[in-house]
């Protein structure tokens, strides 16, 4: 029999194209950021149910393809990066996938993270709808339970794929891949595992010089949502994941612990590639599923001091709220801005379905702290614009409160006092707030700084040039390196 003709693809199955309108948002009141809505077409002949859980774009940047949680892949034309958009086109182009959460398009094709496999989408006859669903690597090893996803897809620069691999809820685990940061080559010929511990990683960042970050959502040996910064070999503490031979007695600590009334669920972690968004180029956001917020993130290494800890760090929520949970972000080469989808399937605050969206910076400014340094003596911040004076050096501008939690196989952890171990969070008295000569340094004297899994620092400042800045910073202290804040407090002496 020829069977040639069976290899060239057939008719399309979905040659519909549905035209929607894009929504040109405006910024809130005091907010330097819009969100423009790359309005989907929720009322589809297929009935199907867009909540997305991955995106990237093709070459040009007009196009994107983006997956359904429920199996399918469409693709939208007209995004006008820099523009106001207007007219939007979609296709659907592919569906009947097991849950995929993650897009990466690699030289043209669209490959999808899905539960069971990556799967690459071929369109043999080049009519614009997927003719052949190729196993690019089904190394994955599934279970039947319900909580193991496959989350997000991305490369390095040598063209490898990643993704993280969900733990059972609350049983142990059955397969290797239980709880993983997963590797797969170049040709999706091999995987191996990166590390270990997670509970449920819903997100994989990739840093401008390799680096890789994680979030991990609050439950049994999660005390509390946390964001990783992952080292070959580490383990984020869920005990349930897999170990090869005796289970560890401690484990890696995160960058910062969340607090669950600021960040119920974490999901990925983006940098921020432009220079035109707000944030200094390069800095670290994590978006939210489970509030629909975006977290700005400052780090350090702290390597040397104790061999569970080699980063620590803070984070503070910018004023962006999506009305459904964020799963993936990118920054468009276009136009610098940051485009997001996500979707509400579990457990959220943003209980829309779905959504595409574009954030745009809107601000003449946005001043934002951009470092978090533990000394001795206490607590240094940095921000991206200078002071006032008056108002940094007053004890009065500043609140701070300390507590712990207790890592244990119980459903996360209540918070803890560190004077006496009761419930609750110690209030912690600021002796002097010092300014340093360029006025971008403040250095908020605690003698005698406790470590703590949480620190809660509330700060009611101005710039020089009358910004007011008002917030609350959450951080991580694991180690207090051995140094002043006095000595912080000028950049050159860090």
């Amino acid at each position: 029999a020829d069977l040639s003709k069976l290899t060239q693809g057939g008719a399309p199955r979905w040659d519909k194209t549905l035209v929607t309108k894009a929504v040109h948002g405006t910024a809130k009141k005091d907010s330097p950021y819009a969100i423009d809505y790359i309005t989907w077409p929720d009322d589809n002949p297929y009935k199907s149910w867009m909540r997305f859980g991955g995106f990237d774009f093709f070459e040009g940047g007009t196009k994107a393809a983006i997956c359904t949680w429920s199996g399918d892949v469409w693709i939208v034309d007209g995004i006008a990066p820099g523009e106001i958009m207007s007219e939007l086109k979609w296709r659907r182009i592919a569906t009947g996938m097991f849950q995929p959460l993650g897009v990466k398009i690699v030289d043209g094709d669209i490959y999808v993270s899905c539960r069971d496999q990556i799967t690459k989408l071929v369109d043999l006859n080049g009519d614009g709808e997927t003719d052949f669903y190729q196993n690019f690597n089904n190394d994955h090893q599934v279970t039947e339970h319900f909580h193991e996803f496959a989350m997000d897809l991305q490369t390095d620069k040598d063209g490898n794929f990643y993704y993280a691999k969900s733990a059972r809820h609350a049983r142990d685990s059955l397969v290797q891949q239980h709880g993983t940061l997963i590797k797969v080559s170049k040709d999706g010929k091999k995987s191996q595992i990166i590390a270990n511990g997670y509970r449920a990683a819903n997100g994989v960042g990739v840093g401008p010089n390799g680096e890789f970050f994680t979030s991990d959502q609050e439950g049994h040996w999660m005390p509390a949502n946390r964001i990783n910064l992952v080292k070959q070999g580490s383990f984020s503490g869920n005990m349930y994941s897999y170990h090869m031979g005796d289970k560890p007695k401690d484990y890696d600590r995160p960058i910062v612990w969340l607090p669950k009334q600021i960040d119920r669920s974490p999901a990925e972690q983006v940098w921020v590639s432009s220079d035109k968004w707000g944030l200094p180029k390069n800095s670290l956001i994590s978006l939210s599923y489970g509030t629909g917020y975006i977290q700005h993130v400052m780090y350090e290494m702290v390597e040397g001091i104790d061999p569970n800890v080699y980063v620590q760090g803070a984070f503070h929520r910018l004023p962006v709220q999506f009305p459904t949970g964020v799963m993936r972000g990118r920054f468009h080469d276009g136009d610098g801005q940051l485009y997001t989808c996500g979707l509400f399937g579990w457990s959220s605050q943003q209980t829309r379905p779905g959504g595409f969206f574009r954030v745009r910076f809107v601000g003449k400014s946005y001043p934002v702290p951009t470092k978090f340094l533990a000394a001795t003596d206490g607590i240094v911040l940095e921000f991206s614009e200078p002071m006032d004076e008056e108002l940094a050096e007053d004890v009065g501008s500043f609140l701070v409160e300390q507590w712990d939690y207790k890592w244990s196989g119980s459903y996360g952890s209540p918070e803890f006092k560190l004077s006496d171990g009761s419930r609750g969070r110690d209030k912690i008295d600021v002796k002097a707030a010092h300014i340093s000569k360029d006025k971008r340094r403040i250095w908020i004297e605690i003698p005698k700084l406790q470590k703590s899994m949480q620190v809660r620092i509330k700060y009611d400042l101005e710039t020089k040039t009358g910004d007011v800045l008002t917030d609350d910073l959450y951080g991580s202290i694991f180690v207090i390196p051995d140094r002043s804040g006095a000595a912080m407090l000028e950049p050159a002496a860090e």
